[in-house]
């Protein structure tokens, strides 16, 4: 399975790097997710929540 925000579906990028020689090299930026347990659906479940939706408190964890 993807490493995918269940919340507001972050997922990685590709970016270009660009040396001062205007070397071009391929780049992923990922974004930060953490495995947690929440909350969904009425149910409870590890899910992959990126740290922006935890601290935002759009979701609701399992203590």
């Amino acid at each position: 399975m993807a490493r995918i925000c269940v919340i507001c579906n972050k997922k990685p990028v590709i970016g270009t790097m660009v040396s001062h020689a205007k070397n071009k090299t391929k780049k992923w930026v990922k974004p930060n997710l953490q495995r947690i347990k929440i909350i969904l659906n009425n149910k409870r479940q590890k899910a992959w929540v990126c740290t922006t939706c935890i601290k935002s408190g759009k979701i609701k964890k399992v203590n």
